[in-house]
């Protein structure tokens, strides 16, 4: 066989295995049953992926799986449970990566759920379904402990000046970072990160600003973290949903329990989860920001 010939078989090897996308094996083993499929006396287990985050999605000191969306995920089971002749599993699975989490979400069928406080925008409505809000976010402008209060953006250019802006690549505080970058520091680099533990130990560390989620914020004060919140710049109004696929039937189910009573998230189940997860205060400066949007 010749060498041109040996070098198409090679080839044509390649891509084969290459069309055999990641998206391909998310869509194998990311699924779930369909809720048009459950009936009768019947039991069912849906996939709930998650991304690891304290007080939403974390380990308690007993090892068992808790927080905020995980127990809304709880309340939802039971609820359904009490109105239908059928018995539902949870089956969480963790992904520690956010972007391959969405990625993964978008590609699943049938009865997957998501669990990343992700940000509800009309953008995203194209690439997957929503819940209704579980909860309204407070986005905070973060830099090391000792900058200056910022007390008006006019003066970014001088407090900011030799501070760095970073980012959590493909959120909505990437696009606020480079909204701050393009009008007061253009042509400056935006460090990317994957995580948030990673920006707030690099901006506590010194050179960057960035924005995070109050909670976020919160939390790493209370650990010690060396960092200042400058409140000019907070940004309410966005709004956390679970994601599913565009296949998920179970979306109007969802929508049911949020409704229910009223509202679950104007229950006194819902306050006391997000007291018990995020601490008093925290929680209700959470449900200030939504009675307020």
């Amino acid at each position: 066989m010749s060498s041109k010939k040996i070098w198409l078989l090679v080839l044509a090897a390649f891509m084969a295995l290459t069309a055999c996308s990641p998206n391909q094996q998310i869509q194998a083993d990311d699924a779930g049953p369909l809720r048009a499929d459950v009936s009768g006396n019947m039991q069912a287990t849906l996939r709930v992926l998650y991304v690891e985050a304290d007080g939403f999605a974390y380990r308690n000191s007993a090892g068992e799986l808790t927080g905020v969306t995980v127990e809304i995920m709880q309340e939802f089971k039971q609820w359904f449970e009490r109105y239908h002749s059928v018995s539902l599993e949870l089956e969480f699975v963790e992904e520690a990566n956010w972007s391959v989490f969405y990625r993964r979400i978008q590609h699943a069928h049938g009865g997957v759920f998501g669990l990343g406080n992700v940000t509800i925008t009309e953008a995203r409505r194209d690439e997957l379904q929503f819940s209704p809000p579980y909860m309204t976010n407070v986005a905070v402008l973060i830099t090391p402990k000792n900058t200056p209060e910022l007390s008006n953006f006019s003066e970014f250019g001088t407090v900011f000046a030799d501070l760095q802006p970073m980012a959590f690549a493909g959120t909505l505080h990437e696009t606020r970072i480079t909204a701050l970058r393009d009008q007061y520091q253009p042509g400056r680099d935006i460090r990317p990160a994957t995580s948030n533990p990673e920006i707030i130990t690099a901006v506590a560390e010194g050179g960057y600003y960035s924005y995070i989620d109050a909670y976020n914020y919160w939390r790493a004060v209370a650990e010690g973290a060396a960092i200042r919140h400058h409140s000019v710049g907070d940004e309410v109004g966005e709004t956390f949903g679970i994601i599913m696929p565009h296949s998920n039937d179970w979306a109007p189910v969802l929508t049911a329990f949020f409704a229910a009573d009223g509202g679950f998230i104007y229950t006194e189940r819902y306050r006391e989860i997000m007291t018990e997860h995020l601490g008093e205060a925290l929680a209700q400066l959470l449900l200030e920001a939504a009675q307020s949007s």
